[in-house]
């Protein structure tokens, strides 16, 4: 059984998708900066019988990111399946007219940066295995462009478009890519945007390996 690093974990969706991956078997590798809140969570899934490590590192830094994915694989086996899903910072989301260029720089490191050095150094043992799942899960600007949001709409939208050109070429060695997209914000109890609801989604996703946008919800929602 190969693992499955989950980057961007945290308490809610991380930490739902770590446990619907975990009772199918998967080793779990946490990926985010705090090294202490990825060590409390991998504790608290230990608790649960579930294999998980915490592996710290920034998206926004692509070399600390892929060695984080590189000693994940080294503990817990090849990488079968990629989530990236850190939470945007609130500064990405400014008003249209009150971005410059330098106002990008920090939402594409995360959404296009980041998810490429997390790819390529997953690939690899993807092919090796013959067969592998890469999830992107975003917010609805990925979609729709909001005005009000233009950091996340236009880095969205540039990570929309690797994720399916990886969809397009991998598909024919065994590899699904896929996004979710999930309207407005991730509410406990919510019928569709709960956590546990959204991490069913995406072992659908991975179990089905059919097309690759999703929605979580309405985007009207």
């Amino acid at each position: 059984m190969s693992s499955i690093a989950i980057v961007g974990a945290g308490p809610g969706l991380g930490a739902a998708v770590a446990r619907r991956f975990g009772r199918e078997g998967y080793d779990v590798a946490l990926v985010a900066r705090d090294r202490t809140r990825l060590d409390v969570l991998a504790g608290v899934l230990a608790g649960e019988g579930i294999t998980a490590r915490g592996f710290p590192a920034d998206v926004r830094r692509p070399q600390e990111l892929a060695g984080a994915l590189e000693e994940a694989a080294d503990a817990l086996g090849p990488v079968g399946v990629l989530q990236y899903s850190p939470v945007p910072h609130r500064d990405f989301m400014r008003p249209v007219l009150d971005t410059g260029h330098r106002d990008l720089v920090g939402p594409v490191e995360f959404s296009v940066y980041g998810p490429v050095a997390a790819v390529r150094q997953v690939l690899p043992g993807m092919r090796r295995l013959g067969r592998g799942t890469i999830l992107f899960v975003n917010g609805g600007t990925a979609a729709v462009p909001h005005p009000d949001r233009a950091g996340t709409s236009i880095a969205f939208a540039a990570e929309s478009a690797y994720g399916h050109l990886l969809h397009e070429r991998l598909a024919d060695e065994g590899i699904h890519v896929a996004q979710l997209v999930i309207p407005g914000e991730i509410v406990a109890g919510h019928a569709r945007r709960d956590p546990a609801v959204l991490a069913e989604s995406l072992w659908g996703m991975h179990r089905d390996r059919h097309g690759f946008r999703h929605y979580a919800d309405d985007l009207d929602s």
